[in-house]
C-alpha cells in the first residue's frame, strides 16, 4: 500500500483563516474558522494558528508539513509575505520562519489562486492534464498556471495575475494604472453594476442584491432576456482574455471556479463559442474549458497538497 503524506492547509482569506488536515487530496477535517478582524496584527495572528495546528497535531500525530495560501504577493522561496489584500498590517511579514519556528514544521507560503490551481491540477478538474490555467472568480480576478507540470510562478513570484490582463486597451484603469484590465469587468462588483446599467437601460431598477452572479444566473435560466444578455457580455469579456492566453500557452484546459463559474451552461456555453471563434483548429481542439471540481475548500487542499510534494 502507497504511504501519503498528512499536511495542513490554510487558507487565508480577507475575513477569516480557514484551516483543515488532508491527505492525497481527501479533506479529513477542518477547525472553525478564525476571524482574522479578531488580531491586531501579524504576530497574534501568526500564533492563533500555531496554536490551532498544535491541536490538529494531536488529532492527527502524522502531520509532517504545513502549507499558507495567502491573498497576495509573496516569495514563495523564503515565505515572505510582502503585502496582503485587504488585511491591515499585513506588510513585509517573513511568514514562513515564524510559523515554523511555533510549530516546528515546514511551512510553505504561497499566493491563493497559485493554491487553487495546484488543488485543481492534483485532485479536481485538471488531473492528468499537464498545462493547466486555473481562474479564481469573485470580488477579483486571479489565476494560477501549471505548465508542463509544474506550478509556474514567474521571477517575481507573481505570475498568473489573469485579472489584471488587459481585455481593451483604452478601457477602465485597473488597481496598477493598466487600463481595461479583466477584473474591472468581470469581478463580483462588476457584474452587478453592469447588470444594473442593463436594467436601468429597460426601465427597470434593480440592486446590486439583485444583480449578484447567483442572482443574475437564476433570472436568467427563468427566461429573463436581460439576465442572459448580461452573461453573454461576460462572456465576450473573459473569452477575449482566454483566447489571449491560449494563443500564448496552449493550454489542455482552463479551469474556472467562483460565483461565476455556477452559472453552468450560461457562462459555458458562450464562453466556449468565444473562444473557439478567436483561435485556430491546432489550438482549439485539445482545449477544454472546464468548472472547478473544488469550491470553498480548494485553498485548504491545494495548500496541503503543495505543502505535502514540498517534501519530495
Amino acid at each position: 500500500m502507497p504511504t501519503y503524506t498528512t499536511s495542513v492547509g490554510i487558507d487565508f482569506g480577507g475575513t477569516s483563516v480557514k484551516l483543515g488536515v488532508c491527505r492525497d487530496g481527501e479533506l479529513l477535517c477542518t477547525d472553525a474558522p478564525i476571524p482574522t478582524a479578531n488580531f491586531p496584527g501579524p504576530a497574534a495572528l501568526i500564533g492563533e494558528m500555531a496554536a490551532r495546528v498544535a491541536k490538529l497535531k494531536e488529532k492527527f500525530p502524522a502531520i509532517a508539513a504545513i502549507g499558507v495560501g495567502v491573498p497576495g504577493l509573496v516569495d514563495f522561496e523564503h515565505g515572505f509575505v510582502h503585502v496582503l489584500t485587504n488585511v491591515p498590517g499585513w506588510k513585509h511579514v517573513p511568514l514562513k520562519a515564524i510559523l515554523g519556528e511555533k510549530t516546528g514544521l515546514p511551512v510553505i507560503v504561497e499566493n491563493d489562486a497559485n493554491a487553487m490551481a495546484y488543488a485543481e491540477f492534483r485532485y479536481g478538474a485538471g488531473r492528468g492534464m499537464n498545462n493547466v490555467v486555473a481562474l479564481t472568480m469573485g470580488t477579483g480576478i486571479g489565476g494560477g498556471l501549471i505548465l508542463n507540470g509544474q506550478l509556474y510562478r514567474g521571477s517575481g513570484c507573481a505570475a498568473g495575475e489573469i485579472g489584471q490582463m488587459s481585455i481593451h486597451f483604452d478601457g477602465v484603469a485597473g488597481h496598477y494604472g493598466n487600463l481595461g484590465a479583466l477584473e474591472k469587468y468581470t469581478g463580483n462588483q462588476q457584474i452587478a453594476e453592469h447588470a444594473m446599467r442593463r436594467y436601468a437601460e429597460a426601465h427597470i431598477q434593480k440592486s446590486a442584491e439583485d444583480c449578484t452572479p447567483k442572482k443574475i444566473a437564476e433570472a436568467a435560466q427563468a427566461g429573463d432576456d436581460i439576465a442572459r444578455q448580461v452573461w453573454d457580455e461576460i462572456a465576450d469579456w473573459l473569452g477575449t482574455a482566454l483566447a489571449s492566453i491560449a494563443w500564448l500557452l496552449n493550454p489542455d484546459a482552463f479551469v474556472i471556479g467562483g460565483g461565476v463559474a455556477q452559472a453552468g451552461d450560461l457562462i459555458f456555453g458562450p464562453l466556449n463559442r468565444k473562444v473557439q471563434s478567436m483561435l485556430s483548429t491546432v489550438v482549439w481542439e485539445r482545449l477544454q474549458i472546464l468548472p472547478a471540481r473544488f469550491s470553498n475548500e480548494s485553498g485548504i487542499i491545494g495548500n496541503a497538497a503543495l505543502a505535502a510534494d514540498s517534501l519530495g
